[in-house]
């Protein structure tokens, strides 16, 4: 698993999609600090819920080539006969994105220490929004590298991870338009959104917590299981 981690960390940085990804986060999380700071305030947590609505579209460029870069390359059936375990192969693909999540979900940290040079700091909200958006990539990410084991077209991978990431981030809002009321509550239930915005007040729910957690094991899951067909067809 380590071998693959590093492995994948190494090509998100001999490609440009690592650089682009990162870009993109620092450029959208200044623009919401910087509107934080402009009304002199020192809340972070509208930087957190905007920041909900970008990962919908840059998750997706993290990944989209995970699995199907293999596939095109045809280097996926080096790794399907290779001696390590398929969950190893899929959760060190999912912790080489993650970290490079985390690596940009690092930046708000420092927006709050800078705050906190003028004002006191609820550091269990920071840390509960922190911990909300990790929580929220790791699923993301899972949905992303299992619907990136389906296809070899990397296009195809970032457009269905979108679509679907989009569908889960406004299923409250279809949850409204749902006469009815039992799978109207059903979907509000399982709405990212609604899930994820008690993290944004410093709420740690701990069946928001496990929520996220078991979104990302069972998409790991599908995707080993996508990945063992493949290596006995």
């Amino acid at each position: 698993m380590l071998t693959i981690l590093r492995r994948e960390l190494n090509s998100y940085f001999t490609s440009a999609i690592g650089y682009i990804y990162l870009a993109v986060f620092y450029f959208f999380s200044g623009y919401f600090f910087q509107s934080v700071i402009s009304i002199n305030s020192t809340d972070l947590s509208s930087v957190f819920l905007s920041l909900f609505l970008v990962l919908m579209f840059i998750v997706p460029i993290l990944t989209m080539r995970l699995m199907s870069e293999d596939m095109k390359l045809r280097t996926d059936q080096l790794l399907l006969t290779a001696p390590l375990s398929l969950s190893g192969l899929v959760y060190g693909k999912f912790l080489a994105a993650l970290t490079l999540f985390a690596a940009g979900t690092g930046i708000t940290l420092i927006y709050a220490v800078v705050l906190s040079a003028f004002q006191v700091m609820e550091w269990t909200v920071i840390v509960g929004n922190i911990l909300g958006l990790l929580l929220l990539g790791a699923a993301l990410i899972s949905i992303g590298l299992f619907i990136s084991s389906l296809t070899e077209n990397q296009v195809i991978a970032a457009v269905g991870g979108f679509a679907v990431m989009l569908m889960l981030m406004i299923m409250d809002a279809i949850a409204g338009s749902v006469p009815v009321a039992f799978l109207s509550e059903l979907l509000y239930k399982i709405s990212f959104m609604t899930r994820y915005a008690p993290f944004t007040t410093g709420i740690l729910n701990l069946s928001n917590v496990l929520y996220f957690l078991s979104v990302a094991v069972i998409f790991n899951f599908l995707t080993v299981r996508v990945l063992e067909k493949k290596r006995w067809s």
